[in-house]
């Protein structure tokens, strides 16, 4: 038995149920499971009991969303020694470490991870041809372990035609920063700027102009009017 069965197999035999798949050893043995596929969430075998009739026992399990599956092929084809393996037709031995950084497992963990069913009369699930599936399925799972990620929802084909297509383009290239800032002209002048007043038709740029607008102020310097005083001092500022 190999560490995929093992892992596989653990939490249901941990449900302390020796006499059931006691009976579904029993009937893997004798060649009772007559026949097992695997496709995306479920399993389905058809297991002969001791009486001849034959059962449908069914093993369901969530299969990975799109996303999840995109986020791990990005993973595995980002190692090379990952990605030989598969190709190879070999499952990495850390599996099971890459998918726990996304938050999921390989295998069931808890019965509430799974749902059994079964077309035998008997109440108490699981029942000798769920547990005989179990274990046709666990040795399975040793011939191909690919069929652990075609029970998940990914098949052999598609997941390696990824991987190579994922491997095959090219690498993002760093993206490149920007020029600095040219200083050569940075203490150069602008174009010459002309005085406001030439861009304002008719300004009168006379030193005494505003006198003129100004009401008489009726008030003299000898014999001088202030407006003619102040006219002359505004000419010599």
């Amino acid at each position: 038995m190999s560490s995929w069965s093992e892992q596989f197999l653990g939490m249901l035999e941990s449900l302390r149920m020796p006499t059931v798949f006691g009976q579904g050893r029993r009937h893997v043995r004798a060649g009772q499971v007559r026949s097992l596929s695997i496709s995306t969430s479920v399993v389905t075998g058809l297991v002969v009991d001791d009486e001849g009739t034959t059962h449908r026992a069914r093993i369901g399990v969530r299969a990975y969303s799109a996303a999840d599956w995109r986020r791990i092929e990005r993973a595995l084809a980002a190692e090379a020694l990952h990605a030989a393996r598969l190709l190879a037709g070999d499952l990495p031995e850390d599996l099971d470490r890459i998918l726990a950084g996304f938050g999921l497992s390989l295998f069931p963990t808890d019965l509430s991870e799974i749902a059994l069913e079964c077309s035998c009369p008997g109440w108490v699930r699981p029942c000798p041809h769920l547990a005989a599936t179990a274990y046709a399925l666990a040795e399975s799972f040793d011939a191909d372990p690919f069929g652990i990620l075609a029970w998940r929802g990914r098949g052999r084909t598609e997941l390696l035609d990824n991987l190579r297509e994922l491997r095959a383009a090219p690498a993002p290239s760093p993206a490149e920063p920007a020029p600095p800032p040219s200083v050569a002209d940075f203490w150069t002048a602008g174009p010459r700027l002309e005085p406001p007043l030439d861009q304002v038709p008719g300004s009168v740029r006379r030193p005494d102009a505003l006198l003129e607008q100004l009401e008489p102020l009726g008030v003299s310097a000898g014999r001088f009017e202030v407006a003619d005083v102040l006219s002359a001092a505004y000419h010599r500022l």
